[in-house]
């Protein structure tokens, strides 16, 4: 069998390194238009940081795996053709703000409808609105060149971080297609059987195409609603002198709730929570049901209300004004073990200090350095932005230290903030906005020292 990737991001990368490090008898070839990208493939610097990675892109890159810019050669020699686009969130037109900007797969569907020859199967790996899927084969039927097509669903679920822990041990593998023809068969347990060489088959599940579909967007936005009700009540723990991680601790001991994404923060990013949501914001919203998408659109507002407060309580404390005021960041990335910024609460928090004409000392172990600038609307160089190496030389004669990101060089344990203190102006304050530091030792140093849902 001959797959090919179209889109070579943070999904096409390592979901295709995985079956081909699995699946040593299959050739796959991942396609991308964009050549800085493809070379890093090719090179020891990924354009992708994920734990282990590397080693597994390494042990089948040149042997049966193969990074390329030649896109229109892959699909004309692919039996099963992967779309791994992105799907980002329309700036324009109708459904600006909240509709998936499908543009980059119309494009892929109709380059695969020309060039495809055949028996093909197509699958959607990126995330999509429900019913794509016929979108996709209205394209590739439009064409008479005698290939014929079978459109299946399958969502990436991988968390980024842990991406190659969760496709060598998924929780499940979801793939939608058309049961009721034979062809619709084939092509189902074709993408079955290339899963099953290394996931246990009860964790392969089936379905119809517009439940997987809808299944991706409805994980994606129940994770988030999690996240911001946690945040809500970290407000709350804030002003009543609860403990937020405690009433998390309690609250997820019900089996009925479970412990998971109950960790109070500075608000979620990354490139799926917030487009998700949006996305379903927008189908409830497109057919009739107001209430429902006003319902899930309050996840994003409280999102956006838990990084704005975070700031706010920044300016208040330091005395009502950040002019001027040396500010360290540590952590830029959306989360830990990630190089990925996209939606991160840091860089929300950062515009809101730069508005108030702050000065970023920003550290981040893996982001780059033109990363920040981009994010931030800012030329580089720029005077109220400085990117430094560790922690410390952010630190020197700052006023306040930001804790973004949970990484783990960040932790009481792992980082020296003695001397820290010692570096900064005093009164030297930190606001740990992922509840890494343990406050009464961070006091005791001589800080002052707030987290998220930590009554004083």
């Amino acid at each position: 069998m001959n797959i090919c990737c179209i889109g070579a991001g943070y999904v096409g990368g390592p979901t295709m390194a995985m079956i081909a490090r699995k699946c040593p008898d299959i050739t796959v070839k991942v396609v991308d238009i964009n050549k800085e990208r493809i070379d890093a493939w090719n090179s020891e610097a990924l354009p992708v940081f994920e734990p282990g990675l590397l080693e597994v892109v390494k042990e089948s890159r040149g042997r049966n795996l193969f990074f390329s810019t030649d896109v229109d050669g892959g699909i004309a020699w692919a039996d099963l053709i992967f779309m791994c686009l992105p799907t980002p969130t329309k700036t324009y037109g109708e459904g600006a703000g909240s509709a998936a900007d499908m543009t980059y797969i119309e494009i892929s569907a109709r380059r695969i409808a020309e060039l495809a020859t055949g028996d093909t199967i197509i699958v959607e790996k990126s995330t999509v609105p429900v019913r794509t899927a016929e979108t996709i084969r209205r394209i590739l039927e439009s064409q008479k060149n005698g290939a014929r097509f079978q459109v299946l669903s399958n969502p990436e679920f991988l968390a980024e971080g842990t991406a190659v822990a969760d496709l060598e041990n998924p929780d499940r593998v979801l793939i939608g297609g058309e049961s009721a023809t034979e062809e619709g068969r084939k092509a189902l347990q074709t993408l079955v059987d290339v899963y099953a060489r290394w996931v246990p088959r009860e964790r392969i599940v089936t379905t119809n195409l517009w439940s997987s579909e809808l299944s991706k967007l409805t994980a994606n936005a129940f994770l988030a609603q999690r996240v911001s009700s946690i945040n809500a009540m970290s407000a709350l723990c804030e002003v009543t002198g609860a403990d937020v991680d405690e009433v998390a601790a309690a609250i997820g001991r019900d089996k009925r709730i479970g412990p998971y994404f109950l960790h109070a923060s500075v608000g979620f990013g990354g490139s799926c929570f917030q487009k998700d949501v949006l996305n379903l914001v927008y189908l409830c919203g497109a057919f009739n049901l107001p209430e429902v998408a006003e319902y899930w659109r309050q996840v994003v507002k409280m999102n956006d209300y838990q990084r704005h407060r975070f700031a706010r309580k920044v300016l208040h404390a330091l005395f009502s004004t950040v002019s001027g005021k040396k500010i360290a960041v540590l952590g830029f990335a959306f989360k830990r073990d990630t190089n990925d910024t996209r939606e991160s609460s840091a860089i929300s928090i950062c515009r809101d200090l730069l508005e108030e004409r702050a000065k970023l000392a920003i550290h981040d172990p893996k982001v780059e350095r033109a990363q920040f600038f981009r994010d931030l609307g800012r030329k580089d160089p720029d005077p109220s932005i400085a990117i430094c190496k560790d922690p410390f030389e952010a630190a020197e004669g700052a006023d306040a230290i930001l804790i973004l990101t949970e990484w783990e060089q960040f932790r009481s344990k792992n980082l020296d903030y003695a001397k820290i203190f010692a570096l900064m102006r005093k009164p030297a304050f930190l606001f740990d906005g992922r509840n890494l530091t343990d406050l009464a030792k961070m006091r005791e140093i001589g800080f002052v020292a707030e987290g998220i849902g930590k009554g004083r």
